[in-house]
């Protein structure tokens, strides 16, 4: 599975329970590490404010925690031959930044990560981040593709016991590090969003116009601007 094309599929159809409209409340945050004033030069001044408190409080991620979701962000968004991965668009710093701006994700998250960690003890004796990369995809696989209402695919899978919870925390955040990637500068560039571009017409082609008998006068050539083809 092209994971990376099934979850920008997944992006501009339906993401955005919530979680992307929300998060784009406050956007312009594209990297909480960089000034509020260069970000948000043409905001509000209580705008700016708010952003230098939210920058201002501690850490809320512990250090483990935070290492935890970079390990996790790439296996969602990993790098590919096109674009960077999660951790390379920094979607952790957004995931730091969106649990103060919105406090609701805190405990989802804190116990979500928690919750990782002992069923990798459980199964591996060691904690998600210190597992190899095959243990690490035997979790996730357990808690990406669950089996809902009797739908049928082949990543589709039944519900083991004790899985509701990593399941929750998984689709949360799955949801969380696209918002974070895809409103990043590698994830628009990823997209392929050129945003509003100017035009540069050069008239209706010449072989178009001797189809249907039509010639630019030469008053038009002259009034008209011409654009370099490059």
């Amino acid at each position: 599975m092209d994971r990376r094309k099934s979850i920008k599929t997944l992006f501009i159809g339906t993401v955005g329970a919530g979680v992307l409209v929300e998060a784009c409340k406050s956007s312009d945050k594209k990297a909480i590490a960089e000034s509020a004033d260069v970000l948000l030069a043409d905001r509000m001044q209580e705008e700016k404010d708010y952003l230098k408190k939210i920058e201002a409080e501690p850490k809320f991620f512990t250090e483990h925690e935070m290492a935890t979701i970079i390990v996790l962000e790439d296996i969602i968004l990993p790098k590919d031959a096109t674009s960077g991965s999660a951790s390379d668009a920094k979607v952790h710093e957004f995931l730091e930044f969106i649990v103060k701006d919105m406090p609701e994700h805190q405990t989802p998250l804190r116990g979500g990560l928690r919750w990782l960690d002992m069923e990798s003890l459980k199964r591996f004796g060691k904690a998600f981040k210190d597992s190899d990369a095959k243990q690490q995809i035997e979790i996730v696989e357990d808690i990406a593709y669950p089996e809902v209402d009797g739908a049928i695919s082949k990543n589709k899978r039944t519900i083991k016991p004790g899985m509701q919870q990593g399941i929750a925390f998984f689709s949360k955040m799955r949801d969380l590090v696209m918002t974070g990637f895809y409103t990043s500068e590698i994830g628009v560039k990823d997209l392929g969003y050129m945003g509003n571009t100017p035009n540069q017409w050069n008239g209706v082609p010449d072989d178009v116009l001797k189809q249907y008998g039509y010639a630019y006068s030469e008053r038009e050539l002259k009034e008209c601007v011409s654009f370099d083809k490059a």
